[in-house]
C-alpha cells in the first residue's frame, strides 16, 4: 500500500487542502494502517500459538459444518495428542470434529495392521461432549447431510511447511469458498504430527473431557484395589490408607536404543535411565513414606525379567502386573486398552515416578498438575503436596528424582510432545 500523498492541488470531496493539512491527513492515515495491522498480526496468536481464536471464548461450535481427520496412529498418549490437535483445529474452523478412528495396534507402519477401533469405544462419547461443550464438538458420521460436499484439504509438509503456511492455509480454510462445504477432509499424515498453535492449556481442556468408558474404567478399579489390598496385607499404612508408589520404568531394549539416538542427536545425558539408577532415585525421593507398594508400569517383555523386583531399597515393595495377579486382566485387551488401564493406574497413584522423555509419562503429570492446581498449588518446591510426581531420569534434590509439575502457561506442547529435561516443580 503506498502511504505518500502529493499535496499539490490536493482535493477532496470538492474542498482545496493546504500542504500543512494534507501533512496532517497523511499522518493519520498512516497511524490508522500500522494500528489495523498490528491489531490484525497480534490477535491470531497467543504466546505462540493461536489466540485461542477466542480459544478462550465458549460462544459454542457449529453443527452443522464438519471436519473430518486421517485416522489417529500410534502409542495411547500420541493418540491422545493427535485427538486433540484434531478437535483444536476444528475448533479453529468453527466446525464439529467427526468421531475419527483411533487404533487399537501399535504398528504404525504397517497400515493394514493398525487394527482401527472407533473413539467411543474407548472413550465415552455423550461425556466427552458435555464435558467440553462450547468449547470443541464431536459428531457422528451421520449427522452429515450430504455426503457429496466434502473438500479435501492437503495438509503440507517437509522444511518448507513452516508453521506460519500452515497457521495461514487453515485461515484460508475457515473463509469462503472452503467454508461453504459441509465436510472438510484432511488428507496426508498422523495429526500426532501437525503444526502446533495451541498454549497448554487448550490441550490440557480437551485431555480432562476424555473419560473412559465404564469397561475399562472398571478394570483399572480392579488393578488400583489389588494394588491396595496387597498393600495392607503386608502392612503398609497401619492407617488403613494404603497408599502406593506407581513407577513408569522404561528399560525396553527398543526404548534403550531410541533414548541413545535422542542423547547422541540433542547433545544431552538426560534421558535414559538404566534400572540400577530408577531403583537408586525413587529410593532416594525426600519423605517418602516407607514401607509401601511400588506399582511398575512395564512393558509385557519384561514381565517375565524377575530381575526388575530386585534391588530396591528396604521399605520398598515392588510389584507389576505378574506379581500383582492382574496379567489376566490386561491380557484380554489389545495394546491400547492395555495403556489405558495402565494410564489411570499410574494417575491415582498417591506418588507418580517417570520419565520427562515420554509422552505417557508427561500426560499423566499434566493431570496431576491440574488436580494439584484445582486445590490452589501452583508450585511445590520445597512443600509437601497430595499427587506429587516426579522424573527419575534427572537428577534432584539428595541424589533422587526431580520434582516435575507441567508449565500450564506453555504456549504449545512441544515439551511434553517430544519430551523435555527442562522441567521443575511449578505450574506455570
Amino acid at each position: 500500500m503506498d502511504l505518500s500523498l502529493n499535496c499539490k492541488n490536493y482535493r477532496l470531496f470538492g474542498f482545496h487542502l493546504s500542504s500543512l493539512t494534507c501533512r496532517c491527513l497523511a499522518v493519520v492515515v498512516m497511524v490508522l494502517f500500522f494500528k489495523t495491522a498490528l491489531l490484525s498480526s497480534s490477535s491470531g496468536y497467543y504466546g505462540g500459538g493461536i489466540d485461542s481464536v477466542s480459544l478462550d471464548s465458549d460462544s459454542g461450535i457449529r453443527k452443522d459444518k464438519f471436519l473430518e481427520v486421517p485416522q489417529i496412529v500410534w502409542g495411547l498418549n500420541n493418540q491422545k495428542i493427535a485427538f486433540a490437535r484434531a478437535c483444536l483445529t476444528a475448533r479453529l474452523l468453527n466446525r464439529t470434529l467427526l468421531m475419527p478412528s483411533l487404533s487399537a495396534s501399535l504398528f504404525y507402519k504397517e497400515i493394514d495392521l493398525l487394527q482401527p477401533i472407533s473413539f467411543d469405544k474407548v472413550f465415552q462419547f455423550e461425556k466427552f461432549n458435555s464435558l467440553c461443550n462450547g468449547f470443541v464438538q464431536l459428531g457422528r458420521y451421520s449427522d452429515v447431510l450430504n455426503q457429496t460436499r466434502v473438500f479435501d484439504l492437503q495438509k503440507g509438509s517437509g522444511r518448507k511447511w513452516t508453521v506460519e503456511r500452515d497457521l495461514d492455509q487453515l485461515r484460508h480454510a475457515s473463509e469462503d469458498p472452503i467454508d461453504g462445504f459441509e465436510v472438510i477432509r484432511i488428507v496426508g499424515k498422523n495429526p500426532f504430527l501437525w503444526h502446533d498453535h495451541w498454549p497448554v492449556k487448550d490441550y490440557a481442556r480437551v485431555f480432562e473431557c476424555l473419560v473412559l468408558v465404564d469397561e475399562f474404567a472398571k478394570e483399572a478399579d480392579k488393578v488400583v484395589s489389588k494394588i491396595r489390598e496387597v498393600g495392607r496385607s503386608n502392612g503398609v499404612d497401619s492407617d488403613g490408607a494404603s497408599r502406593y508408589v506407581a513407577v513408569h520404568m522404561r528399560i525396553e531394549i527398543d526404548w534403550m536404543i531410541h533414548c541413545k539416538k535422542l542423547e547422541q542427536r540433542a547433545n544431552i545425558s538426560q534421558i535414559c535411565s538404566s534400572k540400577d539408577e530408577i531403583l537408586q532415585r525413587v529410593g532416594n525421593i525426600v519423605g517418602l513414606k516407607t514401607p509401601t507398594v511400588v506399582y511398575l508400569a512395564v512393558a509385557d517383555s519384561l514381565l517375565e525379567d524377575s530381575s526388575i523386583l530386585s534391588g530396591w531399597k528396604q521399605g520398598l515393595n515392588p510389584f507389576e502386573k505378574k506379581k500383582l495377579g492382574v496379567s489376566g486382566i490386561y491380557s484380554k485387551y489389545p495394546y491400547l486398552i492395555q495403556s489405558a488401564i495402565d494410564y489411570e493406574v499410574c494417575l491415582r497413584a498417591d506418588v507418580f515416578v517417570g520419565n520427562s522423555f515420554s509422552t505417557f509419562s508427561s500426560l499423566i503429570v499434566l493431570e496431576r498438575t491440574q488436580k494439584m492446581i484445582r486445590t490452589g498449588v501452583n508450585s511445590w518446591c520445597g512443600v509437601d503436596v497430595r499427587w506429587p510426581s516426579y522424573a527419575y531420569n534427572i537428577l534432584g534434590e539428595s541424589n533422587g528424582p526431580q520434582r516435575w509439575m507441567t508449565n500450564m502457561s506453555d504456549s504449545s506442547l512441544g515439551a511434553i510432545s517430544y519430551g523435555s529435561n527442562s522441567i521443575s516443580c511449578r505450574g506455570y
